[in-house]
């Protein structure tokens, strides 16, 4: 890594956040670049979940046609702005060719790999630091409207079975003798107790703090314009605010990768998926245990100071603008299925509501990819985490830390390489 032992992290999300703590707990300074502020993008607005058993990929057998049956009767989640973007339609068409029983095995695994590490991670991470972000595990509650959908729901659980991620089901009654603030005209549920929760934009802020005190460098509001590469070795990055040099670089820049990759020559299939979340103050009777929407795939998700409704996925390039639509839809998903002031359609005329939309980074496999770069030797690669960059953090922190400090990572990287493209 040469004499300074210097490291500049491009992208101060959540995964820039968690490879910085793992080199500065291995004595190595660091520089965080961030064009905004750290933690504005997706790291902020999600739905805080540790998805630990959310291993089964997005593109999985039948996705395809169900979603096409869904959009067509006007019930899908899904938007894809129609574009003539040669690059997004190759992406999609890859995406449909991976939804089959095959990849979702391969994925799955991989997946429960690297989650299973993060877990571990994430324990240690408490248990040695006073992070305050509203941590609870209190598992994570599937809600279904449709008998069928609960029924059919046994069959996902048993492959999660084989991980040891499986869930129980609960009847109406028994799913509102555990969350009483569930709405009656459910057909059932699914408790998963392996998921745990908390506020993401606590985490941020606080791990920012710690890592602050530790040495970490951040230099936010610093846009990069590009890097400057001799002989197939990056020298240094060049931003609005400044040049800095580093021995080593990772780009862990999520959904705006994309804007970055034609300077660097290297296929990362990343696409900008956009979510939408509305936060506000908890309500008396709010639900306790976060819940997921099953047919609307929205999530509700409580903690001690505040309360959030999230999902949707919209593909529509990087554009910011929130779409009153989608908020609407969380609104009305909520009444659908919670019997609380939250489902309540007065809760438009609530002054406390906080409107976000962010842009997750999607790869058409729904893998991370976590590698060092073919083409340039001291580049390496943390982003594509699409819903999981949360969830998945502390592990692929750790990973990225270990391929270069040590040159020897604790679990597989292979499924997540960029050979793979």
């Amino acid at each position: 890594m040469g004499s300074n032992n210097d490291v500049i992290i491009v992208g101060g999300g959540i995964i820039g956040l968690a490879c910085a703590h793992d080199f500065i707990e291995e004595n190595v300074s660091v520089r965080i670049i961030e064009q905004d502020f750290i933690g504005s993008e997706a790291s902020h607005g999600n739905c805080g979940l540790l998805y630990f058993s959310g291993i089964i990929p997005l593109c999985s057998p039948g996705v395809v046609r169900h979603e096409i049956y869904r959009t067509i009767l006007g019930k899908s989640p899904l938007h894809i702005k129609p574009t003539l973007d040669i690059e997004r339609l190759l992406w999609l068409l890859k995406f449909a060719a991976h939804c089959n029983a095959a990849h979702m095995n391969t994925a799955s695994k991989a997946k429960s790999e690297i989650s299973g590490y993060s877990l571990d991670l994430f324990e240690t991470l408490f248990s040695e630091h006073a992070i305050k972000c509203d941590f609870e595990k209190k598992g994570l509650l599937f809600l279904f409207k449709n008998k069928k959908y609960f029924e059919e729901y046994k069959y996902t659980n048993a492959f999660l079975e084989n991980f040891n991620l499986g869930a129980k089901a609960l009847d109406r009654d028994e799913a509102l003798q555990l969350e009483p603030a569930i709405n009656k005209n459910i057909a059932g549920a699914w408790y998963n107790e392996h998921d745990w929760h908390l506020r993401p934009e606590m985490l941020v802020d606080a791990w920012k703090k710690l890592l602050i005190k530790k040495g970490l460098i951040l230099e936010e509001k610093s846009k990069m314009i590009d890097f400057e590469i001799k002989q197939g070795t990056i020298r240094q990055v060049n931003t609005v605010t400044g040049h800095y040099k580093a021995d080593a670089f990772i780009l862990a820049t999520g959904a705006w990768t994309p804007e970055i990759k034609k300077q660097l020559k290297l296929n990362i299939p990343v696409q900008p998926g956009k979510g939408y979340s509305i936060t506000m103050a908890r309500p008396d009777q709010s639900c306790d245990i976060p819940c997921y929407f099953y047919e609307k795939n929205i999530v509700a998700t409580p903690w001690k100071t505040g309360y959030r409704l999230g999902g949707t996925m919209e593909f529509s390039g990087f554009s910011d603008a929130i779409n009153k639509k989608r908020i609407s839809g969380l609104i009305s998903g909520a009444k659908e299925y919670l019997n609380t002031p939250v489902g309540h359609p007065d809760l438009k005329q609530r002054t406390d509501l906080k409107q976000w939309t962010g842009l997750r980074p999607m790869t058409y496999d729904d893998l991370p990819i976590i590698d060092r770069s073919p083409v340039q030797d001291n580049l390496f690669i943390a982003t594509g985490h699409g819903m999981l960059g949360l969830t998945l953090a502390t592990g692929t922190g750790k990973a990225i830390c270990d391929m270069i400090c040590n040159d020897n990572p604790q679990i597989n990287l292979a499924p997540f390489s960029m050979g793979r493209f």
